[in-house]
């Protein structure tokens, strides 16, 4: 049975700005965020299966006073060693998706891979669009060491790795968007990004207006949640407060294995 991990990094507001700012939803009102503020949470996943340890996006790159990546510590936390994570499944490279792939040294000046015995994994065009973008959206200085590392492998257009992950371009969210399957012991595992960031919107007919094409967006995430619903999918959200995962067609969520 495949294991499922969240490594929350926590909630934030974020605005045209395109900054995430951390929110605290216990205390503080959206209200008194910036007019057109969204709230989401940032969340990663880390799955086990029989033959991989498999990180799904890798956050916000965030480093804590301690000078340890957020994401090594919440891996760290979970039992897992981040030396162990041996794919990273990149939906798309924004800042808050793709930031804690490296990490940068003050001392020796420059970034390191954070996940060194990993193949990354993530759609050929949007790689190039991400390097030749200066949109607040990416970070080309934190994916430079990804450019020239056998640590990457380029994809293009839709495929399986290994028989059991099918990746598949979905072009909703941001022009070269891509989606996970992930086929293990009799179960499949959805990570849709920010094509299906959270259960609200798998439920109904939502269409974002900062999505490159909403609609699109919103009639895949459609397809999705009916194949699922009769194929008995779990799906995991990046940016659900509420829900991390879901199993479709299952009405006791608490038993889904984390």
């Amino acid at each position: 049975m495949m294991k499922v991990i969240p490594l929350s990094e926590g909630s934030f507001t974020i605005d045209h700005s395109k900054k995430f700012i951390p929110f605290d939803t216990s205390s503080e009102k959206l209200q008194e965020r910036s007019r057109g503020s969204l709230l989401v949470e940032v969340q990663p996943f880390a799955v086990i299966t029989s033959r991989d340890t498999i990180l799904l996006d890798a956050g916000l790159g965030y480093v804590g006073a301690d000078g340890i990546l957020q994401i090594h510590h919440n891996l760290t936390r979970s039992g897992i060693d981040p030396l162990d994570v041996t794919k990273v499944l990149l939906t798309h490279l924004h800042k808050d998706h793709a930031g804690g792939v490296s990490r940068y040294d003050d001392i020796l000046g420059r970034f390191f891979l954070s996940f060194p015995n990993a193949i990354h994994y993530v759609q050929r065009r949007e790689w190039e669009y991400a390097f030749a973008n200066d949109a607040a959206s990416y970070i080309p200085g934190a994916l430079e060491i990804l450019r020239d590392s056998d640590r990457v492998i380029l994809l293009d257009g839709e495929g399986d790795l290994d028989g059991y992950i099918h990746y598949q371009p979905s072009g909703g969210h941001s022009l070269f968007h891509q989606v996970f399957r992930i086929h293990d012991q009799g179960e499949t595992i959805f990570f849709g990004g920010d094509e299906a960031p959270q259960l609200q919107q798998m439920k109904s007919r939502f269409v974002a207006k900062y999505d490159h094409d909403g609609r699109r967006a919103m009639e895949m995430r459609q397809k999705w949640w009916e194949q699922g619903n009769l194929e008995s999918w779990t799906f995991l959200f990046y940016h659900d407060l509420l829900t991390p995962a879901y199993q479709a067609g299952r009405h006791d969520q608490s038993q889904i294995k984390m």
